[in-house]
This record gives structure tokens, sequence and C-alpha cells, in this order.
């Protein structure tokens, strides 16, 4: 821990609060809990960043409610949408101008795109994608800890000389902090010159993806496949387990290189983690890079052929035997009972 008399050195800790249309992301509710943590171990104050458009106000009090001393605003029709190039100047403007110790956002795409520009931009260093993040004693530095090498190590990152230090974390990786209703703060609205609301980007429309599945992330249920599925035309299999539980679609890296599902359906460290109430692993042996993705959901079921294989070391519930046999019958059995009530 930092001496108590070198605090007032400390800048404050700040995180990304992504918006759409207008409404806070629950990743930006996260994040202050991670911050939290960090601003109280510098004795600093901990910010929330918020750019956009006509930003509901319910949820900028409820940043405050959470666990923010300070929400910086920028609001401008030009920022409606999240366009790189003026998202990047806006955020380095507020980086440059209030000098923060310490910045974080989430690995979103969003998140992935804008940070490591901003990172450039001010000479300074990111660590992608980290698990933990911690201050070292003495220092006062961020400990930014991350897979590495294919998730068979940890590796701790620090960034002794560059200011601010930068991280992205998973989403979903945090619990939301509860609210303290009536907690409030300091909301300071920046107008930024005009000039930085150019650039050589233009939004022409949004096309959305075009699937009925719903958003793994958000999902409470979640079935994936993996290589033991065999081939693309049994995937169907998965998404007929996945319907008739009301759940999200999942797919090991494996399943989504060889064509069977989506990049958005991805789960592990190349693709999203996900915490639902229960997770279903069908054909999945389990690499370290997909239960890095997986591990926390509340229960978990696999079923797999290979009594080794590895997702059984984190399954509540496990199952050896064929999917194209145990899977028909979960599904024979779920309509018995549906057909019961």
């Amino acid at each position: 821990m930092i001496n108590p008399e070198d605090r007032f050195l400390a800048g404050e800790v700040w995180t990304y609060g992504e918006q759409r249309e207008g409404r806070l992301d629950r990743l930006a509710f996260e994040l202050l809990t991670r911050g939290r943590s960090l601003a109280d171990k510098l004795g600093t104050k901990l910010a929330s960043i918020v750019i956009g458009s006509n930003v509901d106000r319910e949820g900028i009090k409820e940043l405050f409610e959470r666990g923010a001393d300070k929400v910086y605003l920028v609001e401008k029709d030009e920022l409606a949408y999240y366009i790189n190039d003026r998202y990047t100047n806006v955020l380095c403007h507020l980086i440059t101008t209030y000098k923060p110790e310490i910045m974080i956002a989430g690995a979103s795409t969003e998140g992935r795109t804008l940070m490591p520009y901003v990172a450039a931009r001010i000479n300074t260093g990111l660590t992608a994608d980290c698990t933990g993040l911690d201050i070292e004693e003495d220092t006062g530095n961020l400990l930014q800890t991350r897979p590495a090498i294919g998730g068979n190590i940890m590796a701790t990152i620090k960034t002794p000389n560059h200011r601010p230090q930068m991280s992205t974390v998973r989403p979903k990786s945090t619990p939301v902090s509860p609210r303290e209703e009536g907690r409030t703060g300091e909301l300071v609205e920046v107008d930024v010159p005009a000039d930085l609301l150019k650039g050589r980007e233009e939004r022409l429309g949004f096309r959305p993806m075009e699937t009925d599945d719903m958003n793994i992330e958000d999902a409470d249920r979640i079935v994936s496949g993996g290589r033991g599925i065999k081939k693309g035309e049994n995937f169907g299999l998965v998404q007929d387990l996945a319907h008739k539980l009301g759940a999200g679609v999942g797919a090991s890296r494996d399943a989504v290189e060889r064509g069977w599902a989506e990049y958005p359906q991805q789960v592990g460290l190349s693709g999203k983690t996900v915490v639902p109430k229960l997770y279903i692993a069908l054909g999945i042996s389990g690499a370290i890079q997909h239960l890095a993705g997986m591990k926390t959901s509340e229960t978990i079921v696999a079923v797999n052929s290979d009594p080794d294989a590895q997702i059984f070391n984190v399954a509540d519930f496990g199952i050896v035997g064929d999917v194209f046999e145990v899977v028909p019958e979960l599904i024979n059995e779920i309509d018995t009972r549906k057909k019961g009530q």
C-alpha cells in the first residue's frame, strides 16, 4: 500500500461506461465494482466516463448509487452512436485534461476497439482481457493479471512509467455492486471542441446479425456444442435442446472455426465470458481457453464420450456417453414433463 502522505498524488480511477441509444449498458456498472476496490486502495476518487447523446439521467444516478464518486459526461448529437475516430478524440481529450491514474474498460467489441487506439495516441500501455486487477504495495502500480501463452500461464503486467495505466476486463467477470439508494456524486458535463467530432468515419446504417438465437452474454441458460458434434449438419441437435430449454446457443472455438456456429456464439478466451445459471456442454472436451469463458456458471452439465475429458473437472453433473444418444433422450424427457404439466 502506498504511503498515506503520498495519496494526494494519485489521479482518479476511471471506468468507461458504454451506452446504447442513451441507456447505460450493464457493463458500465460491473466495472464500478473493480474500480471501487482500486480507488479505495489508492485513496482516490472513482469516476465513470460516459460519451453519447441524450443519456438517460436515471442511468447516471445509478452510477453514483453503485459506487462512482464522479461522472464525466460528454453529450453531443455527433456521439449518438459509437464511431471510433470521434470517441477516440473525445476520450484522449478527457485523459489529457484530467489526467487519471487508471483507466478500465470492458473487453467488449467497443472496448476492444477503442482502448488500443487511445493507448497508442497518448503513448501508454494497455493490458487486454484481464482476469484480475490489484494495486501493488509500496509503488501504487496497477497489477494487471491475464492468461498468456494460450491460457497455460497467468501473467501479471505493470505499467510503471506511463499514465494512465489502462486495462480491459471481460464482461460478466465481475458482479454488479448493490445500489446504495440516495448516494450522490459530482456530475462533470464536459463541452469538447467541435473539431474533435470530425473524422474519417461515417455511420451509414446498422444491420443486425441474422440469427434467431439470443445474446449468450444475457442468457440464463446456454447449450454449447463442440468438436464432438462431428459436422455442421449435426449442430441442429444443440439448437434443438437449447430451444426446448429456452436457452442461448453457444459454441467452442473449434466449432466456430469449422463454420458450424457464428463467432458471436463463441465461448472462451477468444470469445465471450458467460455466467448463466445453467451451462450444458455437448461434445466439448474442455480446453483451458474454453473453460476460462464458462467455468463460473452456476450449474454445469457436460456430455462427452471421453471419461477423461477436461470438461468433467468443472462440471457439476457429467454424463459419459454419445451426445447423439443422450440429447434425444433429454429432449424426449423435456417434452414428456411439459405434457405432464
